[in-house]
This record gives C-alpha cells, structure tokens and sequence, in this order.
C-alpha cells in the first residue's frame, strides 16, 4: 500500500477553489536570489475554478472555459504539477485524467494557476484517500508556488515571505467587489522586473525595507470592523505602478470604475485585472453595468468575499 494510502476510488472527484485579490501588497527590495519578500493581505473571492481529477491510464489535461487556449495543457501547467508533487509523496504514478474549467482570468493577477494547483491536490488527495492534513498538503503547496497556500485555506489572511507564511486575519460581514478583465494578460516575472527597474531608477533615494514590508494594522483593523468605507482608502499594492507601466490603459480603468460609483479600485496582485471595492451588492451590480459599457475592459465580473478555500463539491 502506498504511503498515506487507505485505498482508492474509481469516481472522479471535484474541487473548487476561490480567485483572490489582494487588498495590501507590500514588496521588499530584491533579494540575492531574485525573489521579494512580501507582506500582503488576501481576500478569498467568489469567482472560482473548478478541477474534476478521475482514473486514467495515463496524465491527460483538458480545459475549458474563458481564456482556455492560453492555458498550457503540458507540465508547465501548475496542475499538472501539483498532480506530480502529490504523487511523489504518495509514491503513486499520476495516471489520472485534469478536466479545468476556467473563471478567473489567466495571467490576471487573482491566482487563477494557484487555485488549480490547489484544486488538484484536494481533488487527487480525496480521490487516492490519502491520510493527510491541509498542513502537510500546504507545504507541498508552498514548494510549487507562494499564492497556493492560500488558495487552500482561503478567507482572509495576512501572507509573510513570499506569501506563503498565513495568519488568519478577522474579516466581518461581506465585501462586493466588481473585476475588471483586461483584454490581454501580465507576466508576474515581468511585472517584478518592472517594479526593481522603477525602483533602480530612482535617483538618490534608498528603499527602506522596514517601511515596504511593514504590517498594514489600520487595515486589518478596518476589516474586523465590516465597514467597507473603512477599508477601501487603505487598499494598497506596490506593484500597481508597474502593472500601470507595462499597460498604461489600466489608468482609464481604474478611473472608469471609481466615476462608476466605486468605493475605490487596485490593480489586483501582479494584474492586470482591477478589482473595484463597492459599498454593497447593489452597488457592485450598478459599477458593474457602468464598466461594462465604457469600453474599457474585455468582461466584468462580480464577486464577493471572503469565501472558504478549495472544497470538494458535488460532481452533478
């Protein structure tokens, strides 16, 4: 018997697991070893990815949804990885077959990659019956992306290190949100690149790394409140700028949603998808009608949060 395994089924089993954004994302100068320490705050979001994993007699990918041909079906798809990893700690071969169906924007800045990973290693853990905790399953997690971690316990959570080290954080009441997708994707690598040459570039001023990578309290104290106005001028992401550089045409959109009645708006993560904070669900079905028809974005959508991490649901 393979290790950490009670037996195996035959059905396919489902996971869905949530987008996020981040609603502070501090960035500390670059490391030696090209990497960032991070201190930021996440908000597990509505919009979702759901991946079906089921026997096979070998690995296969198929995915669905929006932006589907821009996802690899290879092993660069983090997936497909997460499929590996856990069948190395399992000591089982990954014959199983990855059925993806997309929501969260690819390349969007709301860790669409990470919530499949995620997906896949609570959907194969359940599918093999393998006695394992979301602890051991969030270290693996950790090993194949910073976002991932998350992903599988969702809420909200202040993130350390690169964004894997999680703290619960107090989050009362409901938060409305309305995303808008933008018509072509950003690399997060770039992104970063973009972010240390800004900073390079900075004449005569030293980053200090006490400042970027301080603990955002008044927002998270503004969070246990429930009071989105509360929250919404404290929102903040270091790397905006450089999402803003690399395509400036999220100025308009930023400004598109705030005149659309918005409390405020980010570019979420690494973008370029902007993530617009609203008063309540009315309001984000009302901003989410002015976005849509000012031209500036690909496709709206709304959302709401916080919501759990990856869980196993119905496959019908």
């Amino acid at each position: 018997m393979s290790r950490g395994s009670l037996s195996v089924v035959s059905d396919a089993v489902v996971a869905r697991a949530p987008s996020k954004v981040n609603l502070h994302l501090g960035v500390g100068p670059r490391r030696d070893d090209g990497y960032h320490d991070l201190v930021t705050v996440f908000q597990a979001l509505s919009l979702h990815d759901d991946v079906r994993i089921s026997p096979s007699s070998a690995l296969s990918v198929t995915v669905r949804g929006e932006s589907a041909a821009s996802v690899p079906a290879d092993e660069s798809n983090l997936a497909v990885r997460a499929v590996f990893a856990l069948g190395a700690w399992a000591d089982r071969a990954a014959k199983v077959s990855i059925d993806i169906d997309k929501a969260i924007p690819v390349a969007g800045g709301m860790a669409g990659g990470s919530a499949d990973a995620a997906a896949a290693l609570v959907a194969l853990a359940t599918l093999w019956q393998l006695d394992i905790d979301r602890d051991e399953l969030s270290r693996i997690a950790a090993e194949l992306g910073s976002d991932i971690p998350f992903s599988l316990h969702g809420g909200t959570a202040l993130g350390t290190g690169r964004g894997e080290q999680l703290i619960p954080v107090l989050a009362r009441g409901e938060y409305h949100w309305v995303l808008a997708i933008a018509r072509e994707g950003l690399s997060t690598p770039a992104v970063y690149g973009e972010l240390d040459r800004l900073r390079d570039n900075r004449s005569g001023s030293e980053l200090d790394e006490s400042e970027l990578l301080a603990r955002p309290d008044a927002l998270m104290q503004a969070l246990a409140s429930g009071d989105p106005e509360a929250v919404a001028p404290l929102l903040h992401n270091d790397l905006q700028p450089a999402a803003l550089s690399l395509q400036p045409t999220l100025r308009r959109t930023l400004r598109a949603g705030i005149d659309a009645g918005a409390l405020n708006g980010i570019v979420s993560g690494s973008g370029p998808t902007c993530a617009f904070l609203c008063a309540d669900e009315t309001e984000a079905v009302n901003v989410a009608a002015e976005l849509s028809g000012a031209g500036v974005t690909r496709s709206v959508r709304t959302a709401s949060g916080p919501v759990p991490g990856t869980r196993i649901i119905d496959p019908t």
